[in-house]
């Protein structure tokens, strides 16, 4: 699985949720949409690049809501 395309991915989740006026709403709309839809091979591809890249090329949006939703992926 490519990286930067699971970033890609995740990035535009994270930007259709960014609209949504609630933000805790919208962190845990982008961590359900990515845990339901996701193969658990990308989600912990994912993952393993929050841990060893520190989430870089992900919007803030996106990395917030990974963080804070981390064990429902």
């Amino acid at each position: 699985m490519n990286t930067s395309n699971l970033i890609c991915m995740a990035n535009r989740i994270g930007q259709f949720f960014a609209s949504m006026p609630d933000r805790d709403e919208a962190l845990m709309g982008i961590a359900q949409h990515i845990q339901r839809f996701w193969e658990r091979r990308m989600r912990a591809e994912l993952l393993a690049h929050l841990e060893s890249n520190h989430g870089e090329g992900l919007d803030a949006i996106t990395l917030d809501a990974l963080r804070a939703h981390r064990d429902l992926l």
